[in-house]
């Protein structure tokens, strides 16, 4: 009930309360009037206003290619506490960049860090144009963004355009009355309709005034994107962030934009036509970066005709099934990047549980396997985009479950150690389930962890042009073993993975006549590989094992 009902309600009982003292003292009788309580009063306006374009640049080098380089998906309520209060915030991020620098990422995903009613993971936006105050303020978010364009890392921030809070001021003033001025921004009817039923349940969420639409919670309303002014103000909202040098934007949802009837509500043709509108006001401004979410297509989203960029979520599945050995899911892999859109932005799992447990929980622990999921993704076409702790082997924590579980602290240092760890005070969640073993502090100085291999696959993506944003060419699946080149002007790579858990010889062609192979990774004291007059050379691959060559000359 709103603060507003309340007091109506409480001046109503008042008015009665005095209307039977005075008649139980002669003062008023039983003919006296009651006073009607007056209605109660509207929310507050909204602030919708129009935000004009102010771009401030880059501070990026034009060819400098960063979208290109490795991101990490950070939540911020878990990722760093600069206060002691258990929770995560910007300060904490920042105090970071160092390690992040020295990962070899060139991009951050921040999950939602505007103000939510949720109080967790961010997606219930209650206000599109300030920080959840629990991770800092404005002035937090400028001096991340200073400090990560300084290291050449471009920062990124999840933005949640199919819904918002039912405690949004939009939707309080939505709900309030069906003559309300902003009645239109959201999907109302007079009542539930029937005949829907997603992700297991009705959407129609009933209210005093009538039903909404709310596809992911009756928290959590959609916006009503048919209607011109909703977009609009979406659009200031987006500027409001590019001109404070946010550089660019992870769409949430996409598929669930727009909805056509009970069995027409995912990937609508007007949800591409929207993703592109977006993606033309991104492009007004100096370098800037969006990458949508789009489960249902992923591939049709990457398209230009839309974001540009989305996640490869049917790809996912092929690089764990391949680090398994599966014969078919190494040919998916291997085809994938034939016909994929140049926009992929490739992932092992995420924050959703939708899209998989922790990476080290769904290998059940097989440190080498994982270390093949790692380089099948990292050195191949697109972006890469790293979920925090994924580069330490975090599992989830065993005493959460569902996306919670997913969303543990940072694994910085093993618990009651003195070692600066996540934070100096009470951790609001659970720590990871291995939380003593697979830790930054305790992984940094080994050499063979799995920390340190993904920096060398992160150094190889960052100091080769080829494998950042080289073409793809030349894939081959030979037994259990994928080889690809990946090839830019003056520059040729040759990616060679071997997923048997024996040794394999590989058969390479298509190298050019008498081509040298010459070592990248592993670093060996070993003379380099020479290909005969056919442009084939003959490797053996140790039992899951990454070789990586630089091919002479570059073809």
């Amino acid at each position: 009930m709103s603060s507003a009902i309340r007091k109506s309600t409480s001046v109503a009982l008042a008015s009665l309360a005095l209307t039977s003292w005075l008649a139980s003292c002669g003062g008023g009788g039983s003919n006296a009037p009651v006073v009607p309580a007056p209605p109660p009063p509207p929310p507050a306006a909204p602030d919708v206003s129009t935000v004009a374009p102010s771009d401030p640049g880059s501070s990026f080098p034009a060819n400098s290619n960063w979208q290109h380089g490795a991101f990490v998906e950070i939540f911020v309520r878990s990722y760093k506490d600069s206060d002691g209060d258990g929770k995560g915030d910007l300060r904490g991020v920042t105090s970071e960049l160092p390690y992040l620098q020295a990962l070899g990422v060139k991009g951050l995903w921040l999950m939602p860090v505007t103000v939510s009613s949720d109080h967790d993971h961010g997606y219930a936006v209650a206000n599109y144009r300030d920080i959840e105050p629990d991770y800092g303020t404005l002035a937090d978010l400028d001096e991340l963004l200073t400090q990560a364009h300084a290291r050449g890392i471009g920062v990124v921030i999840d933005y949640v355009m199919n819904h918002s809070s039912d405690l949004n001021p939009v939707f309080l003033n939505s709900r309030f009355a069906t003559t309300n001025a902003y009645r239109d921004w959201y999907i109302w009817q007079a009542t539930a309709p029937a005949g829907w039923n997603i992700f297991g349940g009705n959407p129609w969420r009933t209210a005093s005034t009538g039903a909404y639409f709310g596809v992911f919670s009756p928290t959590m309303p959609d916006w009503n994107l048919n209607n011109a002014a909703v977009v609009a103000y979406h659009e200031s909202n987006l500027r409001f962030w590019l001109n404070r040098g946010v550089d660019g934007f992870r769409f949430d949802a996409v598929g669930n934009l727009y909805e056509n009837g009970p069995t027409a509500w995912e990937d609508q043709p007007q949800n591409y036509t929207l993703m592109m509108q977006v993606r033309a006001l991104l492009d007004t401004y100096s370098q800037r970066y969006m990458v949508c979410e789009g489960s249902g297509d992923p591939q049709g989203f990457a398209a230009a005709s839309a974001c540009g960029a989305a996640f490869a979520f049917d790809l996912k599945g092929a690089l764990l099934g391949a680090a398994r050995n599966d014969p078919a899911s190494i040919q998916v892999v291997s085809d994938y990047f034939k016909t994929a859109p140049a926009g992929m932005a490739s992932i092992l799992a995420n924050h959703d549980s939708f899209a998989g447990q922790r990476i080290w929980d769904q290998l059940a622990g097989n440190a080498a396997q994982y270390r093949l999921a790692a380089a099948s993704y990292l050195l191949a076409p697109g972006t890469p985009f790293i979920y925090y702790g994924e580069e330490i082997g975090m599992a989830g924590a065993s005493s959460l479950s569902g996306d919670a579980a997913l969303r543990t602290p940072m694994s910085w240092a093993a618990v009651n150690t003195a070692t600066d760890g996540f934070t100096t005070g009470a951790p609001y969640r659970s720590y990871a389930a291995n939380v003593a073993a697979a830790n930054v502090a305790s992984e940094d100085p080994d050499p063979v962890s799995l920390l340190n291999f993904y920096r060398s696959m992160l150094a190889l993506r960052n100091t080769r042009v080829s494998l950042r944003d080289g073409a793809y060419a030349q894939p081959l699946v030979s037994g259990s073993v994928l080889s690809y080149q990946r090839r830019s002007p003056g520059e040729t790579t040759l990616v060679v993975i071997n997923y048997d858990t024996n040794t394999m010889n590989a058969s390479i062609s298509g190298l050019g006549p008498n081509a040298v192979l010459g070592y990248r990774y592993p670093p060996a004291a070993i003379p380099d590989l020479v290909a005969d007059s056919s442009g084939t050379a003959t490797i053996s691959m140790a039992a899951q094992s990454v070789l990586v060559f630089d091919v002479s000359p570059a073809l």
